[in-house]
């Protein structure tokens, strides 16, 4: 159960109302009915909720993510890699569960995932996706990039890429320390990818 209470409708303020609207009416809900956003208590599911507690911050959050997620130029399956790999360092529960399947969805291979999910080598030979992955990696565990995957990023995303890269893993930590923060948990029936809150491999 999440730290916060559930917001629901009868409660919104008009910020809150509009933070809402913008999440179930906007490019994130398309093909999506707005109750596939609330858990059974009525609170929305992920991030959310933690949002609407502060609905100023959270249309910020929003619009920063509809950006990166639907207006960006990096392909969907490298952009789904990024995530996973931040969502792995921060063993964020409902980031993985929801991005794994948003990953094979378009297009990542299983075997790709799984190997995220290992932090093992990845078994594929695209230099994109192992470029983007050992970015987003070394910048998660180190604070840092070496000059090499910088360059290999820079080769194939370009400079504006990467600088879309990087604010993509700033964003999804910012989404990781939302959901571990508040103890955010999936939808009932779903397993949790990893033993909360300390596993470690």
């Amino acid at each position: 159960m999440s730290r916060l209470p559930p917001l629901t409708s009868e409660r919104f303020t008009d910020t809150q109302k509009r933070l809402f609207d913008a999440i179930t009416g906007g490019k994130r809900a398309q093909g999506r009915k707005p109750e596939e956003f609330l858990m059974p208590d009525g609170g929305m599911r992920g991030p959310f909720n933690a949002w609407l507690h502060h609905p100023e911050i959270g249309e910020a959050a929003q619009r920063m993510g509809e950006i990166l997620r639907f207006e960006g130029n990096l392909p969907d399956p490298l952009r789904e890699v990024a995530i996973l790999t931040v969502g792995r360092h921060w063993r964020a529960q409902y980031e993985w569960w929801a991005h794994a399947k948003i990953a094979a969805k378009v297009g990542v291979p299983d075997d790709v995932i799984q190997a995220i999910f290992d932090q093992a080598p990845l078994p594929t030979e695209d230099a994109a996706t192992l470029a983007v992955h050992a970015f987003v990696r070394e910048l998660m565990e180190t604070q840092h990039v070496s000059g090499p995957a910088y360059e290999d990023a820079r080769d194939v995303l370009g400079e504006s890429g990467v600088v879309e890269l990087v604010m993509l893993a700033g964003y999804y930590g910012l989404i990781s320390a939302t959901l571990n923060a508040f103890e955010v948990g999936l939808p009932e029936g779903e397993t949790p990818p990893f033993a909360y809150p300390h596993e470690t491999f």
